[in-house]
């Protein structure tokens, strides 16, 4: 994988079958009690895709996300990534094996700074145990200094700097979105799963994060699967969209075919002219 000017080492120094990061979506259902929530979803993601999913609220795709995830199993159907089942396994699993995201609802520790909520994303990676870790050894500053390395390339990425030490509660909302999306990107995941990262962001605040997210994917080849209702965003960034309604696919395709698609527009989208 070429390095661009800027990249973190843990893209420039990774190579693209190392990265590999295929998923199936194949029959899904999800019920809670007598409520549907996914009916016979499908949806592939190849490696170096960026992939939106929309639908109107309650559509189902957060809790398609959670299922891809680990936060739900699903009754039915398969979620395989690299060819590997996931569906029954748990968040912290999922994680292991190359998944990351952000949430709809902010995950973060308000009371500590931008540095340390990223920093605890790497004990992941951390090899050493308790007894290392209390006597500080040369290994574990060897280690230690490997993960501040990828910390800090990603808070220079990310235009962080400023507030690195900051606690994350005195930040404003749009940025803590942005340091939320730097704490998946420390897990080095093969797959960035987002959900809503533009929600409750200014305008400038939503250029950033575009301007973020197409360096990742375009520049560094990060797979992602973007869940998001600014239809404005999602049309400018997504080589595919996929359409959920009432826990349906009821289209997926290329922006241009979606927003001209017409059920998608009854359901969801309303006056294409906006577009």
């Amino acid at each position: 994988m070429k390095a661009f000017r800027g990249t973190p080492s843990i893209y420039a120094s990774t190579q693209p079958e190392k990265r590999q990061a295929e998923l199936e979506v194949k029959k899904v259902f999800l019920n809670f009690g007598g409520v549907m929530a996914l009916h016979d979803v499908d949806l592939t993601v190849h490696t170096g895709e960026l992939v939106s999913v929309i639908g109107p609220n309650g559509a189902g795709k957060t809790s398609l996300m959670n299922c891809i995830t680990g936060y739900y199993h699903p009754q039915k159907g398969q979620i395989l990534f690299n060819g590997e089942e996931v569906a029954g396994l748990h968040p912290h699993e999922v994680t292991k094996k190359g998944i990351g995201r952000t949430y709809q609802n902010i995950e973060l520790f308000p009371g500590i700074t931008v540095l340390a909520n990223m920093l605890l994303a790497r004990h992941l990676y951390c090899s050493y145990g308790i007894g290392k870790a209390s006597i500080f050894s040369s290994s574990v500053r060897k280690e230690e200094v490997r993960h501040r390395q990828v910390l800090e390339e990603l808070i220079d990425f990310l235009e962080m700097q400023s507030i690195r030490k900051k606690p994350v509660g005195s930040l404003p909302y749009g940025m803590r979105k942005r340091v939320e999306l730097g704490r998946a990107l420390a897990l080095e995941p093969k797959l960035l799963v987002l959900d809503e990262p533009f929600a409750g962001m200014t305008l400038e605040e939503k250029e950033d994060m575009v301007r973020f997210l197409l360096e990742l994917n375009t520049a560094w080849g990060q797979t992602i699967i973007l869940v998001e209702h600014d239809m404005s965003v999602v049309m400018s960034v997504s080589q595919r969209i996929m359409v959920l309604n009432f826990g349906e696919k009821i289209a997926e395709g290329t922006p241009e075919v979606i927003q001209n698609h017409p059920e998608v527009v009854k359901a969801y989208l309303g006056d294409t002219t906006k577009f």
